[in-house]
């Protein structure tokens, strides 16, 4: 339906906020771009962006509402989602309220949510950094995991084994929320970092679409490797899931209920899950669509998410063959990246569709726990998802980076 006028929020470096300027842009959609870059500077990339300090949510959201007429608001990563909801409710459209948001991004509040309603969730405490790592680490139960509370896709997230390894996580993450990127949001739960018992089992993924608390599954992914610590950097997504019928009922129905649980009402969500003999535990319910690159798995959903947010009928994902997936390239070492080789080695491999390398010649890499980013993504598509899976696994074997090491700063 052309004519309709949305607003998107992102992150002025994020990979999606291109491509939904290119999906507003098939539709026949005017689309806003909202972001957190220099206010000072003139538009420096040229696509007439509102610049927001992302740091002050509430001040974002008043500008919004001050500045645009929309019909619709779409939000690309935590941070945003949480501004998209203050500006929503200020703009009356439809979205999630500002409640359902931040106890999504906030791992304590989402846990004592998921607490009480009855979802699995396992024994959690939440310590303040001002206190040191030794009482916590004599008062933690074995094998643990240590979480800062407002970070994504594992960041900053390790297994601890025994009071030793607590005390080493304690301080590895202390530092990470010291770094400047972060600290200089300001965050409340920065101060504190979460505790919980680990998890055993497999890990899956939902997308899914909300319209009025109503979910609609759009995909469930495996994850096929192993994610037992120390650290849980995701590799491998692959859809349609692998398990039986039963499980992924069960994997769905308790989604329904975590978003419940969070009050959660309104737009695309990305649920991540442990499955084991005890049934399905919720890890988290973040209000934003997968992140990155790896949205290209699912074609077409960037359309379907501003269709949704238009007001209008969001139509549906047509997946050009039985089974898709995507590989997060894993950053083996810290250090400054140089080089790639078996590009074509790697795309020659049956059943790739591409291999996209996102690192840039002389940019520094850190892996996870620290690091926030992947050397860069894999695509396969195939016959299932074990070829799928397969493919992707031949590609990466092809691939040879060259990574110097990074000389200190004296």
């Amino acid at each position: 339906m052309p004519g309709k006028c949305l607003l998107l929020i992102g992150a002025t470096t994020g990979y999606q906020t291109r491509v939904f300027a290119e999906a507003a842009e098939r539709l026949g959609y005017e689309l806003i771009l909202a972001t957190d870059r220099c206010h000072v500077l003139d538009d420096p990339w040229g696509d007439r962006a509102i610049a927001l300090r992302f740091e002050d949510p509430t001040g974002a959201a008043e500008t919004l509402a001050a500045e645009v007429s929309i019909d619709g608001i779409v939000a690309v990563g935590d941070r945003p989602a949480y501004i998209a909801a203050l500006a929503a409710q200020r703009l009356g459209i439809p979205y999630n309220s500002p409640d359902s948001v931040n106890a999504s991004r906030n791992k304590f509040l989402a846990r004592e949510r998921f607490r009480a309603a009855g979802l699995l969730v396992p024994e959690f405490h939440r310590f303040p950094f001002s206190e040191g790592p030794e009482r916590a680490a004599q008062q933690a139960c074995y094998p643990c995991v240590l979480k800062p509370l407002g970070l994504s896709a594992s960041r900053g997230v390790i297994r601890a084994d025994n009071p030793a390894e607590f005390v080493t996580a304690f301080r590895r993450i202390e530092n990470l929320l010291a770094d400047p990127d972060i600290a200089r949001l300001h965050e409340d739960q920065d101060r504190f970092l979460q505790v919980e018992s680990f998890i055993e089992g497999r890990e899956f993924a939902l997308e899914g679409l909300l319209t009025c608390g109503q979910l609609r599954v759009l995909a469930i992914f495996d994850k096929p490797d192993p994610l037992n610590g120390p650290f849980f950097e995701e590799t491998i997504y692959i859809t349609p899931s692998r398990e039986d019928s039963s499980t992924q009922r069960a994997i769905i129905q308790t989604t329904a209920a975590a978003i419940r649980a969070l009050g959660l009402s309104h737009g695309p969500i990305h649920a991540e899950m442990r499955v084991n003999s005890a049934g399905v535990w919720m890890l988290e319910v973040a209000a934003r669509p997968i992140g990155g690159l790896c949205a290209r798995v699912l074609p077409g959903l960037e359309e379907l998410i501003l269709r949704h947010a238009a007001g209008v009928d969001p139509g549906s994902i047509a997946l050009p063959a039985p089974a898709n997936g995507v590989m997060m390239i894993p950053i083996p070492r810290e250090g400054i990246y140089v080089d790639t080789e078996g590009l074509d080695q790697a795309r020659a491999q049956p059943g790739i569709e591409d291999v996209i390398i996102t690192a840039k010649q002389g940019q520094k890499l850190i892996p996870l726990p620290e690091g926030a980013s992947y050397l860069g993504f894999i695509f396969a598509r195939g016959e299932s998802p074990d070829a799928v899976d397969r493919a992707l696994r031949s590609a990466h074997q092809c691939l040879r980076f060259e990574i110097v090491t990074a000389l200190p700063v004296i």
